[in-house]
């Protein structure tokens, strides 16, 4: 037993179709039918756990935070003030092995819980970088896995998220009963238009270019080169996530397809499949 797929699956919520206005829902369909094909071949995997990267859970400070709640519950509103709600189990003990494991290794890694220690108060709110993905997993295609969140941190070197990729990969290529998933929740630069929050800038374009490559040549490890200078211009919501996916890429051999790519507002959406060979 070990990772049986894993994907970058972006998280904006007008890819649901319940959450997108009249107007917006055709700008989405690209990603919305690549986000059906990553969610079927999951299914078809059945793995026993998600992990989920995302970078909208807890931001804790120069550590990485591992979910340990037993539940995790959301509710996420669109623009046509309609919403949908997700609620998940979670793998406890798994988390609980990787908190271990990171403290033998000295990784910078908090396990965190909300409610109480045990039993259904024990629920972490579920944020849109995770509702958003597992909507078409767990929603759509009925799959009834477990989950693990996990939040990467970005004021500790790019590096350190990496070696705790390359830490889930072992843990999960050990672990003899259980199936794994992987996740990367990610939104990419959010920087492509004068009118977003984040305003325009040219390096935008060129992060979203570089990483579309990376995935194409099947070498996600290429960016961690990617300069920090650099990607606070093109203001990405990926590249954590993305290098945690290649540290467990250096454990678990991945072939990787480019399944879609999108800028249907200020950010780019990228779907890409990863299948172990």
């Amino acid at each position: 037993m070990t990772l049986v797929y894993a994907c970058i699956a972006p998280h904006g919520g007008e890819i649901i179709p319940e959450l997108a206005s009249k107007s917006m829902l055709p700008k989405f369909e690209a990603t919305r039918v690549a986000m059906r094909v990553l969610a079927r071949k999951i299914l078809e995997a059945h793995p026993h756990t998600i992990v989920l990267a995302s970078p909208h859970n807890l931001r804790l400070v120069s550590r990485i935070a591992v979910v340990i709640s037993e539940n995790s519950t959301g509710t996420l509103r669109g623009s046509s003030n309609r919403s949908v709600s997700l609620r998940a189990r979670c793998d406890v003990n798994f988390a609980k092995i990787i908190l271990k494991q990171s403290e033998k290794t000295g990784l910078p890694v908090v396990g965190a819980n909300y409610g109480t220690a045990a039993g259904s108060s024990s629920d972490m709110q579920m944020d849109w970088g995770t509702l958003v993905p597992l909507w078409f997993v767990l929603n759509e295609q009925r799959l009834k896995s477990r989950i693990l969140i996990v939040a990467p941190s970005r004021e500790i070197p790019l590096r350190t998220n990496f070696i705790f990729g390359r830490l889930l990969g072992r843990l999960m290529k050990r672990d003899r009963k259980r199936k794994f998933a992987f996740i990367a929740s990610a939104d990419q630069a959010h920087a492509h238009s004068r009118s977003g929050p984040y305003g325009f800038s040219p390096a935008a374009s060129k992060y979203d270019g570089f990483v579309l490559n990376a995935i194409r040549d099947n070498n996600l490890r290429r960016i961690l080169s990617l300069k920090p200078r650099f990607v606070e211009e093109a203001k990405p919501d990926s590249l954590w996530q993305m290098v945690m996916l290649a540290g467990i890429n250096e454990v678990v051999p991945l072939r990787s397809q480019l399944l879609s790519y999108q800028v249907p507002s200020y950010y780019g959406m990228a779907c890409a499949g990863f299948d172990p060979y």
